[in-house]
């Protein structure tokens, strides 16, 4: 299993946010390229970034932020955030990212999402954010009926090559995951998965490892120490 950190961006700097909420933000630095390749020295195989400003507005926010980062850093870059037509995806390649994310436009539009897995294939991931086990999009900011793991067989059906599971009301928090959800959504698709929310500590990472999981990503624990960095570069 791989742990990917995150680097999240909002005003040009590097925060996280507690249960997705845009008014309770935690800023970590001020220079997101610095945060990068701090977590490539310290032996991450994978980074994830998120362009909150992004996600918010439904457009990428943080062009020339992310085009620091990919050109800084030597490991993949994965990156999520108002990426909603093929026009966007299509921008943030040629940013240097590696993999894009889509969540909303895959909510919304399964027509256009089919044609997006179709054109890019490994290239592009589905998010899947779920609140009480209902999906969320636009940011997170706007809660559907649609059951997480209803919608993540809708994804696999039409072409999507993996999936990213976000338990929203665990994100930021440091409160632990819920690993019997995420084995369950792990077991419910016949595509890779990425689980994130709530992560803190080794203990997690171990448990989640269980599940099948092909990887997880950390955000709050590894800037405020709880998840010691150098999980990183142990075998899962």
């Amino acid at each position: 299993m791989i742990i990917i950190p995150a680097v999240d961006l909002k005003g040009g700097r590097c925060v996280r946010l507690l249960k997705g909420d845009f008014e309770r933000e935690t800023v970590f630095s001020d220079d997101p390229v610095e945060m990068a390749l701090r977590w490539e020295a310290a032996g991450a195989r994978w980074l994830h970034v998120v362009d909150l400003d992004g996600a918010r507005t439904g457009r990428i926010q943080h062009a020339e932020v992310i085009k620091a980062i990919t050109s800084a850093v030597t490991i993949p870059v994965q990156l999520g955030g108002g990426l909603r037509d093929a026009g966007a995806v299509e921008t943030a390649l040629t940013l240097g990212v590696d993999r894009v994310i889509i969540g909303t436009v895959a909510a919304l539009n399964q027509d256009a999402a089919r044609e997006i897995f179709a054109s890019f294939g490994e290239r592009v991931a589905a998010a899947v954010d779920a609140r009480d086990g209902r999906v969320a999009v636009r940011g997170w900011q706007e809660q559907t009926d649609l059951p997480a793991v209803d919608f993540a067989k809708q994804l696999q059906d039409i072409g999507a090559a993996r999936l990213v599971y976000t338990d929203i009301g665990r994100d930021g928090t440091e409160t632990g995951p819920d690993v019997e959800v995420i084995r369950a959504f792990t077991l419910a698709v016949r595509v890779p998965v990425i689980a994130a929310g709530g992560i803190s500590m080794p203990d997690h990472l171990a448990s989640i490892a269980k599940t099948g999981a092909e990887g997880c990503i950390v955000g709050r624990a590894f800037y405020t120490g709880l998840m010691p960095a150098d999980v990183l570069r142990r075998t899962w």
